[in-house]
């Protein structure tokens, strides 16, 4: 089996990196492919796709704080009422 068949998995890291040198347009897109040898419609994906999830980042921090919050209220509810539960067991054994 010779490597030209063998398909080529790309981390995010190296993806980002493709997509901020054609964002930046300091290289042709032709010098990019070429550079680091992939088509050239992998990088315009790669670029639409980096564009697309840019806003995210800034969108994450709110959720990521408004989830914690969330979780721990749940978590205090729920340990209230174990407490509750288990005064109301102890009095029932006494």
């Amino acid at each position: 089996m010779s490597n030209q068949n063998k398909r080529r998995n790309f981390d995010s890291n190296f993806k980002s990196e493709v997509a901020i040198e054609a964002i930046q347009e300091k290289l042709k897109m032709a010098e990019i492919t070429s550079k680091y040898e992939i088509f050239l419609s992998q990088v315009t994906e790669w670029k639409k796709e980096f564009l697309a999830g840019t806003s995210s980042v800034f969108e994450n921090k709110k959720q990521i704080e408004n989830k914690k919050t969330d979780d721990s209220v749940a978590l205090y509810e729920q340990l209230g009422r174990l407490q509750m539960d288990l005064e109301f067991l102890k009095k029932k054994l006494l």
